[in-house]
Parts: C-alpha cells; sequence; structure tokens
C-alpha cells in the first residue's frame, strides 16, 4: 500500500503525532511519503530522511502578543481557507500523477479527494472557543464536521472511554457529525521505545522545558523560563522546538538552551528532570503520558487557546496531576 502522511503546521505537535504512524506503516510494509510543509515537514524529515517528501501549500501563522488569539485567528481565516483550496487542488494533481492507496491528513483540512480514501486525524471533534464566544462552538462544530465528513473516517488519537481519555470533551462530544469516526489511541513519538534512565549526553538538569507553538507566544514563554530561574540553584535545560535553527548550545548561567533534541537525548533529559514545563498541547500532553512523566509536569496554555487551557484543566483534575 502506497501512502501519504501529511500534517498541519501549526506548531511540532501535528508532526510529532504522525511519527508513530509513519513508524506503523512502514513495519506493516507500506511505502511511505511525507507531505507537509515547514517546520511540521521538517521534523518529519528528521526521522525520516530517506523517504520521499512532497511539498504542501505553506501555511505560515503567528499568534497575537496578548492574552486573546480572537483577533489573530479571524485574521488568519482567509489564509487557512485558501491553503485548504490550494491543498485540495493539489491532491487532486498529485493523484492524477502518481497513485496513493490511502492519504492521512493531520488536520488538513482540504487534503481530501474522491480519487482515493482519505483519513482526516484530530483530537477536536469538539471545538473551545473564547468564554465570550461559547454560543458559537455548535457552529465551530457543524463546520469542523462538513470538514470531516469530507474524509472517509475521522481517526481521534486518544481512548474511545472518556474515563481513560486524555483529550477530555474534545475528543468526546455529546453530539458529533463527523461520518465515521474511529479512536486509535494516543500517538507518541515515544511509544514503543524502550524506555531506560540512560545518562543524557549534555548532562542532567533538574528542569527540562520543551517549547513549541507559533510566535511570538513560543518566544514569550522562552523569556519568561529564563526570568523565572536565571541565577538560581536549579539547572534548567530549554529546548527551544526551532529544528531549522543551527544545533549551537547557549549557556546563561544555570541556564542551558539548545534548538532541539533528538527523541533519544530528549527522552534521557525528561527522564531525569524533577520538574517539566511544557505548553498544555495535546501532542506534548501525549508525549508526557507515553513515558509517565505527566505528575512532573507544568502544563502552561498558550494565553487566549482555549483548547491549551481546557487540556490544562482536564489533565490537572484527572488522575494526572501536573506538579505546581
Amino acid at each position: 500500500m502506497k501512502v501519504l502522511v501529511a500534517p498541519l503546521n501549526w506548531g511540532l505537535g501535528h508532526a510529532a503525532r504522525c511519527v508513530p504512524l509513519v513508524n506503523r506503516f512502514i513495519a506493516q510494509g507500506d511505502e511511505v511519503v511525507l507531505g507537509g510543509d515547514g517546520e511540521s515537514l521538517v521534523l518529519l524529515q528528521k526521522h525520516f530522511p530517506t523517504l520521499p517528501v512532497v511539498r504542501l501549500v505553506d501555511l505560515s501563522l503567528s499568534y497575537s502578543a496578548g492574552g486573546s488569539q480572537v483577533g489573530a485567528m479571524l485574521r488568519a481565516l482567509p489564509k487557512i481557507v485558501r491553503a485548504a483550496w490550494a491543498d485540495h487542488r493539489l491532491l487532486g494533481e498529485l493523484l492524477d500523477r502518481e497513485p496513493f492507496d490511502l492519504v492521512v491528513s493531520d488536520n488538513r483540512f482540504g487534503l481530501s479527494s474522491r480519487k482515493t480514501r482519505c483519513v482526516y486525524v484530530t483530537h477536536q471533534l469538539h471545538i473551545r472557543l473564547p468564554r465570550i464566544y461559547r454560543w458559537l462552538e455548535p457552529l465551530a462544530a457543524r463546520l469542523h464536521g462538513w470538514v470531516g465528513r469530507h474524509y472517509a473516517e475521522v481517526w481521534v488519537p486518544d481512548y474511545e472511554d472518556v474515563e481513560r481519555s486524555l483529550s477530555g470533551e474534545l475528543g468526546h462530544p455529546k453530539e458529533q457529525g463527523y461520518g465515521s469516526v474511529r479512536y486509535i489511541g494516543p500517538l507518541s513519538r515515544f511509544e514503543g521505545k524502550e524506555n531506560p534512565m540512560t545518562p543524557s549526553k549534555i548532562g542532567t538538569f533538574e528542569v527540562v522545558a520543551v517549547l513549541s507553538g507559533l510566535e511570538p507566544q513560543r518566544s514569550m514563554l522562552e523569556e519568561e523560563i529564563v526570568n523565572r530561574y536565571v541565577g538560581k540553584e536549579e539547572r534548567v535545560l530549554i529546548v527551544e522546538g526551532k529544528l531549522s535553527k543551527p544545533m549551537l548550545q547557549a549557556t546563561k548561567a544555570n541556564i542551558t538552551i539548545v534548538p532541539y533534541m533528538d527523541d533519544a537525548q530528549l527522552m534521557a533529559v525528561l527522564q531525569q528532570a524533577q520538574r517539566i514545563i511544557a505548553r498544555s498541547g495535546y501532542s506534548t500532553i501525549m508525549d508526557l503520558a507515553a513515558l509517565h512523566l505527566l505528575d512532573k509536569a507544568e502544563l502552561i496554555a498558550t494565553p487566549g487557546q482555549p483548547e491549551q487551557e481546557y487540556l490544562q484543566e482536564w489533565i490537572q483534575n484527572r488522575n494526572y496531576k501536573t506538579v505546581k
């Protein structure tokens, strides 16, 4: 079977959770082609440097520096719609030249076609909006459901049982209009890996911050962490999540900053940390859950990002208790 796997370029989370999917396809003997743009495609290429690549429509977005992302998202909406239509046209042209048996789209709205089987990966069957716009959530759900119904199946990376779930009501709405929905279990790039407490090549750290997400909020959180810990007793490691940046290590007093780490080294420093700081993005939560490290995590929602605010609260109120 020939498979195209293409994540949305919105932070690194969508690409990170596609890594185990690609591994599964390869393990069963499928021919895999990577699709995407920007940093998310770079992440997949770092994991699978020998796989062929299809470059899709570039979608470079940014957040607001303030506490609300409504304006930023409204300004981005026309670009998102144009990118979806462009993806749809590009996929049609690609399938005319190069047949695929399956297309896996992680939140790329337009990557569907009647010419082959296409599936849509998302953990948000229920769309969270800011409190003052909560009355629009049914409309948002219908629009997202309309997107999902263009695919043969919607794959939700979570447990079907809401009591075990990591996504809560986001992946388990009371009503859903997405057509065929399949719960495939959480997806983590660390799944299936041996998990020994091996030493890190750059040492051990009491605090490890793993950053991702759109600018300028990513850089603002990095600055906040530096200001919180600089000159303190704890040894702190900040992994910036900048895959295209040269791999140069910087040190500020007790703080070490690296642009990125491979999975084995990241797993080592996370295991040995006393505290982990990260955004409450869903892929990050799945990674920490796979490593049984949610109890060490200080999850910080992007200001004005209702999905992350909900996930932060959901994890804190379940058995997965975050550190204070």
